[in-house]
């Protein structure tokens, strides 16, 4: 069925689902909590480290349930936003190449580290991921990176029982931390 749509809305569908996706892990990202609760940098970088961390963890998901194209669609809209927001900060158009292909490395890097530990199901390896990447090293006092690491597990386990029409919908279920 779905290819029947796909062929006969063609790339528009596609494209307004994956809009509708990437809104979704953006509002996700952006839980005021995250950053005034749990300590993560309210900076550029702390904003894309958590779109990094909540994709990794929906998409993860979509492709394990075959949703590769949507969750593959919906990565490559995120880093046209990214390169939007680049050059809003005013980067000139030679150097933007250069900084979203390290935006690509760092997300590769991170996804790579969070789907490790979640594999593994190593709580100390996911703790100290989002300590390196989320916090950059420097986490803050209290239970901020205890907070994140156990909603990091409760959002996997949340979208595992998901089903591939809710993720690609949107609809997660997330709770805050």
């Amino acid at each position: 069925m779905r290819g029947f749509l796909s062929r006969l809305f063609g790339p528009d569908l596609q494209r307004r689902r994956a809009e509708i996706l990437l809104d979704a892990v953006t509002a996700e990202a952006r839980r005021p909590e995250f950053y005034a609760e749990l300590g993560v940098p309210d900076t550029l970088d702390g904003r894309f480290d958590m779109m990094a961390l909540v994709s990794t963890l929906v998409f993860r998901e979509m492709q394990k349930k075959g949703g590769h194209a949507l969750a593959q669609r919906t990565t490559d809209h995120m880093f046209m936003a990214f390169d939007d927001a680049v050059r809003s900060l005013g980067v000139g158009d030679a150097g933007v190449p250069r900084r979203v292909k390290a935006m690509g490395k760092a997300y590769l890097g991170r996804a790579i580290a969070y789907d490790q530990a979640l594999d593994q199901g190593d709580r100390a390896a996911l703790a100290a991921a989002l300590e390196r990447n989320i916090y950059r090293g420097a986490p803050p006092d209290g239970e901020g990176l205890a907070r994140l690491t156990a909603w990091v597990e409760r959002g996997a386990a949340t979208l595992a029982a998901c089903s591939l029409d809710s993720l690609e919908s949107g609809k997660f279920g997330l709770t805050g931390p």
